[in-house]
This record gives C-alpha cells, structure tokens and sequence, in this order.
C-alpha cells in the first residue's frame, strides 16, 4: 500500500516541479493550428470522398 503513496506523491511532485505547462497564448496558438489543420484534413478527405464516388458512379454505369 505505500508503493500507491509513493506512486502519488512523486506523480504530484512531478506535475508541480517538472512539467513545463504552456501559457494561456502559447495553448491558443496550438489550438488554432490544430483547427486549421483539421478542416484541411477534413476537406481533403471530402474531395477524396467526393472523386471516389463519381469513379464508382461511372464504373457502374459501363457495367449495366
């Protein structure tokens, strides 16, 4: 049971003292890339989508 004591405290001693937490701008800044990088990746997957369909589309219609 003291190894869980131990496992917390130096867990907490560790967040407190070591762990370098970003300022409030720096946690925007990232915020705002990861959305940005999002959206590309979510419009590019789109028109993949997109592509991918009127192939098939086209595909099935030279088979009937």
């Amino acid at each position: 049971m003291s190894k869980i004591g131990t496992y917390i405290s130096e867990t907490k001693n560790e967040l407190v003292n070591k762990v370098s937490w970003p300022t409030w701008p720096e946690l925007q800044s990232s915020a705002i890339v990861v959305l940005i990088s999002s959206v590309i990746i979510a419009m590019v997957v789109f028109g993949m989508d997109k592509v991918f369909d009127l192939l098939m589309k086209q595909a099935y219609d030279i088979i009937k």
